[in-house]
């Protein structure tokens, strides 16, 4: 088989047109006003009848590659038009196949010896573009058996084809025809010449698939004042419709609004791409674990519709994005850049993108935007006072009512104090909403008068903590600290083990304080002025690094953990380090630390054996702990989230035979562990992973008895023959046996689960059958791929109404196709299987 996907020809004429413009000025950096009136494109998108529509020369490959394509396509949950030119051609057939070319998001071309024979499909191609260029349409050319230049210089068949069609047509109607191939030939597009069909339709659907696929929306704003225009200005800097590569910065003060403009743009052009991609939190992402080559491997997931990829290391991600995008026009935006190392990669250059795509880069620093070569800078201003009324009052009030005139006196002076900066304007409003108008006052009279500019912003931002309740402080100070980017539900968890009180509505609080927000992943978010204010608070509470509460400054940490001066004062320590050095632990480092609650690990090296560890530890998360085994008398009484990801521990010690508050235990790639305890002394136990645990003989039976278990990971678990009875863990979800490949059987308990969700079997190589599971009425995945002995899928399965997708991928002994109606189901490799199910009606999920 021959794929290539080309990119267009003029491509690289147009960039260099468009660098050669932007070069005549050494900067165009656009400060565009609220007032400016530029023309815009359409607020909404066109909402489309169809996701394909197909064109093609009927005899040539109506019964063979066309039709194959469109069942795979329907199949997929792709709404195609097909048009079958053996009906007869009359002006309503060709009004029909122009209104569904019109209301199609994506023409699929499929040029075949004979195409250009017909003066329909010639005609219908003439439209095609037309809607490409009016409407912004997407034209994907297939070349089925016949070469591209073939198609562009009317070449073989196609030069005999429109000679005959000289002598029976005008001039202006053949150059029309001739322009139109040559112009569709140059499109970016697939080219078959040989091997496998099949392999070749499930490429074009799987990139077709992306490309149609509706993205989804970003949640811009509660009060999204002043936005529109600000949007309009960018849409102007942008020219979505024009053909060449577009690098366009949004540059400003933290909480001027930059991340919520780029979140606007995004939603109002997204569907307008071949593929979108909000990045966001570059500069906290870089940071963090698997940096810059995780950060790599979201872009391509999510351009790419999901396909999986995985880069190893950063230089391979450049290639591979520069590859994989370079045919395709994308939206990129990368939101909160400070490194240029992060620009370079990825989104190094122009070229890495194909003909018409945009890259947006928000960040504080315009020195990033102009070493990139960036010259289209969009300067995201302050609000103006009457928007920082509106602002302020909307959440001031939430829109239940209009100030009174002592409330208005007092808006005034507020929003002069904040500067027109949306972010501080959010915050004041939140903390004084419900309150009375002394309150007001005595806010104002509180603030004190500074003339840097940013440090007086922080101190506006402050009143809000000021007006919280100390356990609502602490809290905060916590997710500042600690847990900005967790899961909601792990931080109430843990904040609870640490006699926090009332964790849950204490997020509430700062949520409506608008101190935090929580995202669409159930991950608290916050925004980095209010994050560093929050750390700000914690430096000034002693000049003696053992004297404060909480350690996250990477200087800070390894003082403390190399020379043992920590004190009773300390209750949490973060280890992020910026380098791969390690740290020489003091063997009695945490000996002074009586109050030490939280410890976490993400990337440092330790060396050293750590002789005493606090009896009030309630959260310990150190991956790669180098420690062979813990202290014996390690009390873990009150250790609520224990999470120890590829140690070198090899047994837990007597100290975990009862752990009553433990929620979470994580043991995972722990390749020298060889037993687990007695785990019925750990009631609360919700998250039990020991994914990859190489030495592991088997799974404790009391793992069974565990009423409150959640998830159980057993992933990898290579030498496991049979799992325990799980009828008294009724509240299990997810239940992971992945790569269990000794795994003989799956107790027939799991099928009473009422509330699983999720069973993967992926990689049990001897598995022979599954149990009943009709008592499993809320499962939604069951995956079974590469279950090579598996012979029959239970029948209990096709009555599973919930049930969304079945994987059966490699099941080679499976000789019989489930029963199933309107689910996914993934049959392929299955060799015993004749051939793979047809009917339209039945999605098969062949990706």
């Amino acid at each position: 088989m021959a794929v290539q996907l080309r990119a267009s020809s003029s491509f690289s004429s147009a960039s260099s047109s468009f660098h050669q413009q932007s070069n005549n000025s050494d900067l165009m950096t656009l400060q565009l006003r609220e007032s400016s009136s530029f023309s815009s494109l359409p607020s909404s998108a066109c909402s489309y009848k169809y996701d394909v529509f197909l064109s093609f020369r009927g005899h040539d490959t109506r019964h063979g590659f066309t039709g194959h394509l469109y069942n795979t396509l329907v199949r997929r949950g792709v709404k195609t038009f097909k048009d079958d030119d053996e009906l007869p051609r009359g002006e309503a057939i060709a009004k029909a196949l122009i209104g569904a070319v019109e209301e199609s998001k994506l023409s699929l071309i499929v040029f075949s010896e004979n195409y250009a024979s017909s003066r329909w499909c010639l005609d219908e191609l003439v439209h095609i573009l037309e809607c490409r260029r009016s409407k912004n349409q997407m034209v994907h050319p297939i070349f089925y058996k016949v070469h591209p230049s073939d198609v562009r210089h009317q070449r073989g068949k196609y030069g005999e084809a429109l000679a005959r069609h000289k002598l029976r047509f005008d001039d202006g109607t053949v150059t029309r025809w001739r322009a139109a191939l040559k112009e569709a030939a140059d499109l970016s597009g697939s080219q078959f010449s040989g091997g496998y069909e099949h392999e070749f339709i499930e490429r074009i659907v799987e990139e077709v698939s992306a490309q149609v696929k509706e993205p989804t929306y970003l949640d811009v704003a509660r009060y999204p004042v002043g936005i529109h225009s600000r949007v309009q200005d960018m849409l102007q800097l942008l020219d979505v419709g024009g053909s060449y590569v577009r690098m366009v910065g949004i540059w400003g003060t933290g909480g001027i609004g930059k991340t919520t403009i780029a979140k606007a743009v995004y939603n109002e052009v997204a569907r307008k791409f071949d593929g979108c991609c909000f990045l966001a939190n570059v500069r906290e992402g870089s940071e963090q674990g698997g940096g810059l080559i995780n950060l790599q491997n979201i872009v391509l997931s999510r351009i790419l519709g999901g396909e999986e990829l995985k880069i190893i290391n950063v230089d391979e991600g450049v290639n591979l994005l520069r590859e994989r995008f370079k045919n395709k026009r994308i939206l990129l935006i990368l939101d909160d850049v400070n490194k240029s190392i992060q620009l370079d990669k990825l989104a190094g250059a122009p070229d890495w993108f194909g003909s018409g795509s945009r890259v947006i880069i928000t960040t504080r620093d315009k020195r990033l935007l102009d070493v990139h070569e960036v010259r289209l800078i969009y300067k995201a201003s302050a609000l103006d006072h009457d928007q920082s009324c509106e602002l302020f009052n909307s959440n001031a009030f939430k829109n239940k009512r209009n100030p009174d005139n002592d409330e208005k006196r007092l808006i005034n002076t507020i929003v002069r104090y904040a500067k027109g900066l949306p972010l501080a304007l959010k915050v004041l409003g939140s903390h004084l909403y419900g309150r009375h108008v002394h309150d007001w006052q005595d806010m104002l009279d509180g603030f004190k008068i500074d003339l840097y500019g940013d440090m007086y912003i922080r101190e506006i931002l402050k009143v809000s903590y000021d007006g919280l309740e100390e356990t609502e402080k602490e809290v905060f100070l916590d997710i500042a600290c600690f847990f900005k980017g967790w899961k909601t539900e792990d931080v109430k968890q843990m904040l609870e083990g640490c006699d926090r009180n009332r964790p849950k509505h204490c997020i509430t609080v700062l949520e409506e304080k608008a101190l935090i927000n929580v995202d669409y992943y159930g991950r608290i978010c916050m925004h980095d002025m209010l994050e560093e204010m929050g750390k700000n608070i914690t430096r000034q509470q002693s000049p003696n690094l053992g004297e404060r509460t909480r350690l996250w400054h990477h200087k800070d940490v390894r003082d403390i953990l190399t020379e043992g001066t920590g004190t009773r004062k300390i209750e949490g320590i973060i280890v992020e380090m910026p380098t791969e050095d390690v740290i020489h632990l003091s063997p009695k480092c945490f000996k002074k630390m009586k109050n030490l609650k939280i410890f976490i690990n993400v990337n440092g090296r330790f060396v050293g054996k750590v002789d005493y560890y606090p009896n009030q530890l309630r959260v310990l998360d150190w991956s790669q702990c180098p420690l062979e085994s813990l202290p014996y008398n390690f009390n873990t009484m009150n250790m609520v989230h224990f999470h120890m990801e590829g140690s070198r521990i090899s047994r837990l010690g007597p100290g975990f035979k009862s752990m009553r508050n433990l929620t979470t235990l994580n043991l995972s790639g722990s390749k020298f562990l060889t037993e687990i305890p007695d785990v019925s002394g750990s009631p609360n136990l919700e998250v039990l992973y020991l994914i990859n645990c190489m030495s592991l003989v088997e799974v404790h039976p009391s793992v069974g008895s565990l009423q409150k278990l959640v998830k159980l990971g057993l992933w990898g678990y290579k030498i496991l023959t049979q799992i325990p009875d799980l009828s008294r863990s009724p509240n299990l979800q997810i239940l992971n046996l992945r790569y269990c490949e000794c795994l003989v059987e799956v107790h027939p308990s799991v099928g009473f689960l009422e509330k699983l969700v999720e069973l993967d079997l992926w990689g049990c190589k001897i598995l022979t059958q599954i149990p009943d599971l009709s008592g499993s009425t809320n499962l939604q995945i069951l995956n079974l791929t590469y279950c090579e002995c598996l012979v029959e899928v239970h029948p209990s399965v096709g009555f599973l109404e919930k049930l969304q997708k079945l994987r059966c991928r490699g099941c080679k002994m499976l000789t019989q196709k489930p029963r199933l109606l309107n689910r996914w189901l993934d049959l392929r490799d299955c060799e015993a299987l004749d051939h793979l199910p047809s009917r339209v009606d039945i999605p098969v999920l062949i990706v």
